[in-house]
């Protein structure tokens, strides 16, 4: 099941506060702030993706992610590499290393971080 461009922000928002009410991710958004409206509606079609879920306290919801958020994003990752670099993860490395105008920092701590991952992977 897949998010829209909204649900992700919220979602974030979630990933963020761990748990909230609906006035506090109200308050968490950046202006312009969405209509409370709105936010209940994400809130709602969250919940019945199976992304969220919440906690009734009196009157009030208290939302939280069910979805960790590194395992969303392994997938929404795995599936661009498999949709538009043909599965290759080499050819995402590539394209990524690329087009995102690294730094020569960022790119030695790239390299060091792929370093490790082949130190692991020999022992």
């Amino acid at each position: 099941m897949e998010l829209s461009k909204a649900e992700k922000k919220l979602m974030q928002l979630l990933w963020k506060m761990k748990r909230a009410y609906m006035k506090d991710i109200l308050e968490a958004y950046p202006e312009p702030k969405p209509a409370p409206t709105t936010v209940a509606t994400l809130l709602k079609r969250m919940t019945d993706k199976g992304f969220i879920s919440y906690e009734k306290r009196g009157s009030v919801r208290e939302y939280y992610p069910l979805v960790n958020k590194a395992v969303y994003f392994k997938k929404q990752l795995g599936e661009m590499i498999s949709n538009y670099f043909d599965g290759s993860p080499t050819e995402f490395a590539s394209f990524f290393a690329e087009s995102a105008e690294m730094s020569q920092k960022e790119l030695e701590t790239l390299r060091e971080i792929i370093d490790q991952q082949l130190k692991n992977r020999e022992e």
